[in-house]
């Protein structure tokens, strides 16, 4: 496979979350290194969080494992254990179906760069323990806890 020209690569910015929990998340940014290497069996991204914003709502996978490694910058990484600084070099990992709601959030004045790499499991359920969500990954919608899915705006 040759070179990876990240630079190339487009940036999604923001998140699919319905509001008002996509408000924390606008300014983060991913790009799809896995995508473009050709991967399917897991993802790569390289994302970067600006000053305040964060990577996600704090969540676990059922099937998914997660993997994050922070490249520049620092960020705290938020779990049931309650809050750790990570500064370039640290890392965390969760093992699908743990439990253990987690994410991470650029406190600082510098934006922080965090590779992530994630098992792709078609049909993942996403919990959300904060807030009234989950992700259904069977019916690749956002629903509440008693299950009626949310009314999400088009785009």
């Amino acid at each position: 496979m040759p070179k990876i020209d990240v630079k190339s690569l487009p940036v999604r910015t923001g998140s699919r979350y319905p509001a008002p929990f996509d408000q924390p998340c606008r300014e983060r940014a991913r790009q799809a290194l896995g995508d473009a290497g050709g991967l399917t069996q897991f993802g790569v991204n390289l994302l970067t969080l600006p000053p305040g914003a964060w990577s996600s709502q704090r969540h676990w996978h059922h099937g998914e494992d997660e993997f994050v490694t922070v490249l520049s910058g620092e960020v705290v990484l938020v779990s049931d254990a309650g809050e750790e600084i990570l500064k370039p070099g640290d890392c965390a990992a969760f093992a699908r179906n743990d439990g253990n709601g987690h994410h991470l959030i650029n406190r600082g004045s510098a934006p922080a760069t965090v590779l992530e790499i994630g098992s792709r499991i078609g049909g993942d359920t996403v919990q959300y323990p904060d807030i009234d969500l989950i992700w259904d990954g069977q019916a690749e919608c956002y629903i509440h806890r008693d299950g009626t899915p949310y009314k999400m705006k088009p785009g």
